[in-house]
């Protein structure tokens, strides 16, 4: 019993609150917290499901206001900066210089983990959010085509509704009616438009003629979807394109976690494509964990060794392959990953490179939180309420861009 007690005493227990509830993602959650027990520590699983982290965020607050907070905490993208700048967060610069994750990562990540020079955070995976997914079998029934432009996308879900096929399966939630919207605005204006309206917040083009443009195109499809898509979860949506109820889908690649999960084969049973004239784009929506400030040396250790294994090569394609997502660990090899992930991850490369790489307001990657919840509210409403027009709804979205 002796030689047990050195590895006892390192050992930690780690609360970890994560969103990933559903098939795909609970899969790869587990993954994450067999790693950490390989190490010797306890997991104490915190999931919040439901509003693509929005929840999540709600309960997070909470606990740190009460001085509660957990081990480590799924945050993202400019939310990391405001949860640093209340000097809640621990460094993890002693892993990250051990681990060279400078040279492991692509710049465009790692700034965002980021604040004032030191890594308070790390990344987990990269999503491309600009996806269209399809049901190849109901494709080919209805006579449509897997749609490269808006235009093909009409006239494919003319065809599946002719057919008596949802061809857009939705769920109506304000995160859900943002991600078609984004992938809309990548679309019909450009990334260099899309960096200008959505990541630059820039008045003018909030209110152009793209803008116009892109809020025409969005409203358009939402005859395609079924009156029964409000309040409905993104994996139940996922799922009426899985059974044959509905012919595509817009979301990420967190979707294909759930064809996986339901052993479907990519190329076979469905398809994936960028989102409608987004091929040469990328919206990236990256994961990450978020170490809060602890005071128990064995939970320090369980948060180093969890960072650690978050970036290891192993648990990087694991995590992955269960995910959906593609690693965000450069130059791992991807030949355990079927063909979405191998255009994702060449996608991901080659829009770095030509500057069209952006990241999602949609998943909380490009604005401050008050601003993207501001914008998002009018895009809903936007969607939800047919009197509304385009003039009316970019009048909002500049008022909204100046939400602080």
């Amino acid at each position: 019993m002796p030689l047990l007690a050195p590895t006892a005493a390192q050992a930690g227990e780690i609360e970890v609150l994560h969103w990933w509830t559903s098939g795909g993602e609970a899969k790869a959650a587990q993954a994450l917290k067999a790693s950490l027990q390989a190490k010797g520590h306890q997991w104490k699983d915190f999931a919040v499901a439901g509003g693509g982290g929005d929840a999540a965020m709600t309960v997070l607050k909470s606990r740190v206001v009460s001085g509660n907070a957990p081990a480590a905490a799924q945050i993202k993208g400019p939310s990391l900066q405001d949860w640093a700048r209340e000097g809640v967060l621990a460094p993890v610069d002693d892993v990250a210089k051990a681990e060279q994750w400078d040279a492991l990562l692509p710049k465009a990540v790692s700034d965002i983990m980021k604040y004032k020079g030191s890594y308070i955070a790390v990344p987990v995976n990269v999503h491309r959010v600009n996806w269209l997914w399809a049901n190849t079998e109901v494709l080919k029934k209805a006579g449509a085509k897997l749609p490269g432009t808006w235009d093909e996308f009409f006239t494919a879900a003319e065809a599946l509704k002719k057919a008596g096929v949802v061809p857009l399966a939705h769920g109506g939630q304000p995160w859900q009616d943002f991600t078609t919207f984004e992938a809309v605005a990548l679309g019909v204006g450009g990334a260099e438009f899309y960096r200008k309206a959505l990541v630059q917040l820039d008045p003018a083009a909030l209110k152009g003629p793209t803008m116009d443009k892109v809020l025409a195109t969005f409203k358009r499809l939402k005859p395609y979807t079924d009156k029964n898509a409000a309040g409905r979860d993104w994996n139940l949506a996922t799922a009426m394109v899985i059974k044959g109820e509905a012919g595509m889908q817009i979301m990420g690649d967190w979707a294909k976690g759930e064809f996986v999960a339901a052993g479907k084969q990519p190329g076979k049973d469905f398809a994936c494509a960028p989102a409608p004239d987004t091929a040469k784009a990328f919206t990236f929506n990256v994961d990450s964990f978020a170490m809060f400030k602890l005071k128990n040396e064995a939970g320090v250790k369980a948060q180093k060794d969890l960072a650690s294994a978050i970036l290891s090569p192993a648990f990087q394609e694991t995590f992955s392959l269960n995910k959906g997502s593609i690693p965000v660990r450069l130059n791992l090899p991807m030949d355990k990953f079927d063909a979405c992930a191998r255009q994702s991850s060449a996608d991901f490369v080659a829009t770095a490179k030509a500057g069209t790489l952006v990241p999602s307001i949609a998943h909380g990657m490009a604005v401050p939180a008050a601003a993207e919840g501001a914008i998002k509210d009018v895009v809903s409403q936007f969607w939800n309420t047919d009197a509304m027009t385009p003039a009316q709804a970019m009048d909002r979205l500049v008022a909204a861009a100046k939400a602080r």
